[in-house]
């Protein structure tokens, strides 16, 4: 499998690391993303007409969507990232990914803005990206009190992965992610599965707070 790939790109990113969750091969084909455009050359273009990343390559198959792309890397190598085939449980993750697209557009539109210097109204993107932050809390906070730590059930999918960058990386356009313990609680499930891989900003287990209400140890004394 071919990916064309832009390291600072969290849509990028998604492939790469269920890739490396699954144990699937992947050879990388870097694009000049930003400064040179290298996604707009006739090249990509003739791959993908929409001029995005990422673009996947397995054969005759082309995938320029990254949910396509999760869905197709786990159900070669790891059907269970697709979650059950029951509905309720189905129609989660597909909700979720779609989700994926809102933190895209809102937190991944203020991180533009503010690294790239992409035009766009940085107050309504941050206010899109913390209104879709607080549906994300609210049901991480629920499945904690059902004892799950991922957003369908106790293990993870690709509705995970779906939304685990942009959330990531919300500080670089400007979002603070220090009033959700409940999101910081999912990261650091996903930054502590095997195979996880970083990326520029998102690294494993890096935040060096302590758990949210994670209790200080208590050392005992014996009096003499």
């Amino acid at each position: 499998m071919i990916l064309y790939d832009y390291i600072l790109s969290p849509s990028c990113y998604k492939a790469r690391l269920m890739a490396a969750l699954t144990g699937i091969k992947l050879t990388l084909r870097a694009v000049d993303f930003h400064p040179g455009a290298e996604h707009r050359s006739p090249e990509l273009l003739a791959l993908n007409p929409a001029g995005s990343i990422p673009i996947l390559v397995d054969g005759d198959l082309v995938l320029t969507e990254s949910c396509a792309i999760l869905v197709y890397i786990a159900g070669k190598a790891a059907p269970a990232w697709l979650g059950s085939s029951e509905p309720t449980i189905a129609a989660s993750v597909q909700q979720w990914l779609s989700f994926s697209a809102r933190l895209t557009a809102s937190l991944g539109g203020a991180r533009l803005h503010e690294m790239l210097h992409r035009s766009g109204d940085i107050d309504a993107l941050r206010s899109s990206g913390i209104i879709a932050l607080r549906e994300l809390e609210e049901t991480l906070f629920e499945q904690r009190l059902k004892g799950e730590a991922f957003v369908v059930g106790n293990s993870p999918t690709i509705a995970d992965i779906a939304c685990f960058p942009y959330v990531a990386l919300a500080p670089d356009g400007g979002v603070s992610l220090d009033a959700y313990p409940s999101i910081r609680l999912w990261m650091r499930a996903i930054r502590s599965l095997d195979g996880f891989i970083e990326m520029p900003g998102i690294h494993r287990l890096h935040e060096l707070k302590p758990d949210p209400h994670e209790m200080p140890a208590v050392t005992e004394t014996t009096e003499a």
